[in-house]
């Protein structure tokens, strides 16, 4: 069932977001060369107790992941696309980090996701990087109200195809509330024109993500990480965004 938020709702979906924001722009300043994923796992960890929040992710057990994730966020390295579980690897220069991660404050849900270039970059890795933020924007730019779920996930896929990246249908976003996980799910190819009315008060976290080479995915053995099939690298870009009288409300937004 697909709940609509009220103005009050929203504000208070705001704050988690702006925490969430906090918390990444955080982890990124510290994510560098030598510096251990478990590291920013505790730092993660640390910053959540001090704010009093929730992790959305910690005992979370879906039926794609092997048990509790015992974890409070994702990180995906290289060529883990979704789902990075948090293990005793440093990082090493041109690595590239997508850090997700989702929080409940006062009982109001927020997620957000960002991949980075960890030292030098190479050119390929920041060209699939900012496809996935130039994903998110033209789907954001969609969220306006008589539009329909399609344009939302249309606009992703073009640009995807744009870059000549393809898109995989088994992950994509979804609505987001009083859980981190609600109806509707947000896939990244539609049909413009075609799928429910979008309404003032929908809140949904977007999530565009692209391997370079490939629209398969493959698990890895710890029954978490999801990596291109192919050992392609990946990027991630995420903000929960709401549906307002006024247009598009980012509530992520760093």
């Amino acid at each position: 069932m697909v709940e609509l938020k009220t103005p009050a709702e929203l504000d208070a979906m705001a704050v988690t977001g702006k925490f969430v924001a906090t918390l990444l722009d955080d982890l990124e300043r510290r994510a560098d060369v030598g510096v251990n994923l478990l590291d920013l796992e505790l730092r993660a960890r640390a910053m959540i107790d001090e704010r009093g929040a929730v992790s959305c992710y910690w005992d979370y057990a879906p039926s794609f992941g092997r048990g509790p994730f015992r974890n409070v966020f994702c990180l995906s390295v290289n060529d883990a696309v979704l789902h990075g579980l948090p293990h005793d690897y440093v990082l090493a220069d041109g690595d590239v980090l997508t850090m997700d991660i989702a929080v409940l404050i006062d009982g109001w849900a927020a997620d957000s996701a960002r991949t980075v270039v960890v030292g030098r970059p190479r050119s390929a890795d920041v060209r699939l990087i900012g496809a996935t933020q130039e994903a998110l924007d033209a789907a954001i730019g969609e969220l306006v109200p008589g539009n329909r779920l399609g344009d939302v996930s249309a606009a992703i896929a073009a640009v995807a195809d744009r870059h000549g990246y393809p898109v995989n249908l088994d992950f994509g976003g979804h609505g987001i509330g009083q859980t981190m996980h609600e109806d509707p799910h947000v896939p990244n190819r539609g049909r413009p024109g075609r799928g429910m009315l979008l309404r003032p008060g929908l809140t949904l976290a977007l999530e565009p993500w692209f391997a370079a080479g490939t629209d398969r995915i493959v698990v890895d053995s710890d029954g978490w990480t999801l990596r291109s099939a192919d050992g392609s690298r990946a990027a991630h870009s995420e903000h929960t965004v709401a549906v307002t009288e006024h247009g598009p409300r980012v509530l992520t937004r760093h």
